[in-house]
């Protein structure tokens, strides 16, 4: 019996290693999954008037780099400035002026190289789109029919700033000041002339055309005002270097300079 057993298991030994070759085993391993990027968190500190291209700018921007959520804080300039000095945490800031770059950037609080600037834009005059005045320049702010000017305060919002040299260069400042609404921010200003809290404002191009309430009256003249350039950077304290580069990047390409054109803004050429 035993001679008859044992060529008997060896059969049945070679049938079980005959049908694991033959696929009776487990399937290949699938290839491993590619890891998904890391999520990262970029604050970007910005001008207010940037509001709209910035939005755009977002949604385009998480198409390619769906990983990253980007936080604005919007504000004034010189607002800003101050928060970014006094330690708030943020990886760009974008100022309306560089007068505030220039200040964090005497006080290494930002990358110098990755400085830029990165827009241009126009001072102008507005008045509500159903308003009874004749204005077509700013001289004739000194008219006695204009009650209330609306602009924005210049220690710390750019265009303020840019509208009280025009003012002052016009030789117009000391025949309105008395009438002038001082604003928090440029985008408080739009506000006042869309509900006729003042007869005109000053602010942006950019301002003045994402509004249908209102209508431009006059554009500041050349030489009245320095130039409307809106510098760009890393700040110092940053803990997304790489990221925030490739954000900066992104609004400079040509994806970037669409939006920004669509918004009224021009490209830096300085």
């Amino acid at each position: 019996m035993r001679k008859y057993l044992f060529p008997l298991m060896i059969g049945l030994l070679s049938l079980t290693v005959l049908f694991t070759g033959c696929g009776g085993g487990s399937a290949p391993a699938k290839p491993a999954a590619t890891p998904a990027a890391t999520p990262v968190e970029l604050t970007i500190s910005a001008a207010v008037s940037l509001k709209d291209a910035l939005k755009d700018a977002q949604t385009a921007y998480l198409k390619k780099s769906p990983q990253v959520k980007l936080v604005f804080n919007l504000g004034a300039s010189g607002s800003l400035q101050k928060q970014i000095e006094q330690g708030a945490p943020a990886d760009i800031f974008i100022s309306a002026a560089p007068k505030q770059m220039n200040e964090l950037e005497s006080k290494n609080l930002i990358q110098k190289p990755t400085r830029r600037n990165l827009v241009e834009n126009k001072l102008v005059l507005i008045v509500p789109q159903n308003s009874p005045l004749k204005i077509t320049k700013f001289e004739e702010l000194a008219n006695s029919d204009v009650k209330k000017l609306g602009i924005g305060e210049p220690n710390v919002v750019p265009a303020g700033q840019y509208a009280q040299q025009a003012l002052k260069k016009l030789e117009i400042w000391d025949s309105v000041v008395d009438r002038i609404v001082f604003a928090k921010d440029v985008r408080t200003v739009l506000a006042y002339v869309e509900t006729g809290n003042v007869d005109a404002g000053i602010v942006y191009k950019t301002d003045a055309v994402s509004s249908s309430k209102v209508k431009i009256a006059a554009t500041a003249p050349e030489g009245t005002h320095q130039p409307v350039l809106y510098p760009a950077a890393v700040l110092a304290g940053s803990k997304n270097v790489k990221t925030a580069e490739d954000f900066l990047a992104f609004l400079t390409s040509p994806d970037g300079k669409a939006i920004f054109e669509k918004h009224g803004f021009v490209m830096s050429k300085q």
